[in-house]
């Protein structure tokens, strides 16, 4: 009835199934993830803001990098 195809047939349907589920799944994470204008990518006043609230610089180095942005 099936005259052997039985990995070649049922084996590459599955995998075909598989992989077009994988391609839907990260297609709709890719839409949901980056709708922003800026696709993705920070302003630097927001990494300046950042490294403050991190911590990493102090509150005159701050302002003066702040001005200097500006």
């Amino acid at each position: 009835m099936y005259e052997g195809h039985g990995f070649f047939g049922w084996g590459f349907m599955w995998i075909f199934w598989l992989l077009l589920i994988l391609v839907i799944a990260w297609a709709v994470k890719a839409g949901m993830s980056g709708g922003g204008p800026s696709n993705g990518r920070r302003s630097p006043m927001e990494i300046l803001k950042e490294r403050y609230a991190k911590g990493e610089i102090d509150h005159e180095t701050f302002e003066r990098m702040k001005k200097d942005l500006e």
